[in-house]
Formats: C-alpha cells, sequence, structure tokens
C-alpha cells in the first residue's frame, strides 16, 4: 500500500470534516450556535477573527492528517465504514493543532512549518485562547450525533478524551521542567523519556485509536491492545521527529533550522543516550552546549557531532522500530484478517521510516 497517496488522499476529506465544525467563518447556522446556543447575540466577528482566522492559519499549514488517518484505519479493520467515523476522527487532529500553537508560545518558537508561529501573527492573547479552544472545539460532533451514537459509547469515548487531554499535560510539564532546567535532566534514563513521549506524543494516537475502536463496537481488551498499539506509533513518530531535526534537511527547513531541539536545550533520546554512553568530556560539552539555548548553528552542529559518535541516531531508530513490532504482534492477534489490517501495519511502518 502506498501510505503517502494514502495520506494525501485523506487530508482533503479530513479538513472537509473539521470545516463543518470549525467553520472558516462562523454564519449564525454553524453547528456550535446549534448545539450551544447564545442567550444574547450572534455577534460573530469576535469569532471569526479571534478564533477561526488563527485556527485555520494553523490548519492550513499543512500536517500529514496521520492521526484521524489511523482512526479511519482502526474503524475499517474494525469493520465500521469510514463514512460513519470521518466527522469523529477530527478530534485527535484539531488538539494536535492546538498543542503546537500552544508549545510554540511556551517555547518561544519563531518558526512553525514554514511560517511565523501564531502568536508572532496574532499576538499572545490570540494565539492562547485560540490554542485552547482547539481542545475543546473538535468535540462538536460528538454532541451533534449523540442521538446516533449509545449512551455506553458516548461515556466511553468521553472517558478516553479525559484521560489522554490530563495525560497530554502531564507530558509537556515534563517536557518543560526539563528543558528548563527545573528538575535535574541530566540524569534522566530512557525509561523517563519513553514516559514524556507516552504522555505527550503518544497520547493523541492513543486517543484516535481507543475513540475509533469504541465507536465501531470494539470490546475492552482489544479498545486497550488498539491504544497500546497506537501509543507506540505516536512514540516512535516524536523520536523520527527528533532525529529529523538533527538530520533531515527539509525538515529543518520548515523549523528554520537544523538543531532547533539544542537550541531548546531538549533531553531527547538521543542526547539522553549519549550523556550515558560519552566519556566524561563530551558528556560535559553537550550539557554545556543544551544549557546554553544558543541559536548559533556551529554549536548546534557540534552537538549534532557529539550524539553521531556515540551511535545516538541508530540506536533511536532500532529502539522505535522495535517497539512498533512489538506492540503489533500484539494487538494483530486480536484483529480479524483484512485488506485493512495489512493497511495498518504499513501505517505504523511508513510513520517510523518516513524522511520528512
Amino acid at each position: 500500500m502506498d501510505i503517502e497517496k494514502f495520506l494525501e488522499e485523506t487530508a482533503p476529506l479530513i479538513d472537509k470534516a473539521i470545516e463543518k465544525y470549525i467553520p472558516r467563518k462562523f454564519t449564525k447556522n454553524s453547528v456550535l450556535f446549534k448545539v450551544n446556543p447564545p442567550m444574547y447575540s450572534y455577534t460573530l466577528e469576535p469569532f471569526n477573527k479571534a478564533i477561526a482566522e488563527p485556527i485555520w492559519d494553523m490548519l492550513d499549514r499543512g500536517g500529514k492528517r496521520w492521526r484521524p488517518a489511523l482512526f479511519l484505519l482502526i474503524c475499517e479493520a474494525l469493520g465500521q465504514k469510514s463514512d460513519y467515523c470521518l466527522d469523529f476522527s477530527i478530534i485527535p487532529e484539531v488538539i494536535h493543532n492546538g498543542t503546537l500553537v500552544i508549545d510554540d508560545i511556551e517555547d518561544s518558537s519563531e518558526m512553525r512549518r514554514g511560517k511565523p508561529c501564531t502568536y508572532k501573527i496574532f499576538q499572545m492573547d490570540i494565539a492562547v485562547n485560540a490554542g485552547n479552544a482547539m481542545y475543546y472545539l473538535p468535540i462538536l460532533p460528538l454532541m451533534e450525533q449523540r442521538t446516533k451514537i449509545s449512551a455506553e459509547m458516548q461515556r466511553d469515548v468521553y472517558e478516553v478524551y479525559v484521560q489522554e487531554m490530563i495525560n497530554l499535560s502531564m507530558g509537556q510539564a515534563m517536557d518543560i521542567a526539563w528543558h528548563r532546567g527545573i528538575a535535574n535532566a541530566d540524569a534522566l534514563s530512557e525509561e523517563d523519556y519513553l514516559q514524556m513521549c507516552a504522555y505527550k506524543t503518544g497520547t493523541l494516537a492513543r486517543m484516535a485509536a481507543k475513540m475509533a475502536a469504541v465507536l465501531a463496537g470494539a470490546n475492552r481488551p482489544l479498545v486497550e491492545k488498539l491504544g497500546c498499539f497506537a501509543e507506540s506509533i505516536g512514540v516512535a513518530f516524536q523520536m523520527q521527529d527528533d532525529i529529523l531535526d538533527l538530520t533531515g534537511e527539509e525538515f529543518a527547513k520548515s523549523k528554520g533550522c537544523v538543531g532547533g531541539d539544542i537550541t531548546e536545550g531538549k533531553r531527547s533520546l538521543m542526547v539522553i543516550y549519549t550523556i550515558k554512553k560519552a566519556n566524561s568530556a563530551d558528556k560535559k560539552r553537550l550539557i554545556q552546549i543544551l544549557n546554553m539555548h544558543t541559536s548559533d548553528q556551529k554549536l548546534r552542529d557540534e552537538a549534532i557531532v557529539l550524539m553521531q559518535k556515540y551511535g545516538a541516531m541508530e540506536h533511536v531508530k532500532q529502539t522505535a522500530e522495535r517497539m512498533v513490532m512489538q506492540s503489533w504482534s500484539e494487538a494483530e492477534k486480536l484483529l480479524p484478517t483484512s485488506a485493512a489490517k495489512e493497511k495498518l501495519k504499513a501505517f505504523a511502518e511508513f510513520l517510523i521510516k518516513r524522511n520528512k
């Protein structure tokens, strides 16, 4: 299966579904006002200028839309038609883009997907509010279609939503504390990093898979197994992002530099592995560069060379692949044999081996 083609074909469908609930321009007929009607007025300009515009500025920058694609593949693998699942698949995608808006503020980033960050364009107050709105607006499909879903399914989907939103905040707390130096980042283990990733990046993939499985009528053990499989994809995706930040030319262009994570002082798995393996001089120098939060490309390149010296990139690639294959071996036992099942496996392999 050509996964890139599948993602390219799916992305416009996802965007159309998002527009249904979060329009580029709110009108009095928008779903939001049907399910949550205002008591006093329909003044639309504030919503358009301070919510719709910044949200669509971020969404129009692209992205692979792989989380809703995963959602649809799981529905298909469980025998559910994609048109039933499409509206619900926007939930993790809009939330993900909301986290990017907020992350860029927290990290004082300059660029996102080739453009100035949202807060640089719309100012801090609008960006914070729009990013937060993206955590809640994608729940509108559940509100609008509540009569079409059983009470038990609704309960389980909302439970998944709350659990994973909590996890997002926990993961971001760990990441910020480490790269800001308010927690001891230089004694981190690989397990510490993996837990942070499971919270921060794995959680929306897990949300996508578990919601899809619930809405497709899967039993609880299968919901949990598919959640674990998706989490491993999310963690592996983050690992690949970390590698591409240091080595990928196309990836670097979208972020404006090679090694932006070094400027942030990020304790990636490559950093943790290098600190564990390096001699005392190399270890000291890598930590020193990370703590500078430097934008000097020569210093960033020096840190990259130190990580390459100890084979950190290769170690992370192997770890990511092993994690995904192990979790897939557990999930596939519970899935019926189908073309969709094979697509799921190919999808996971694509995400951990991509080069952009």
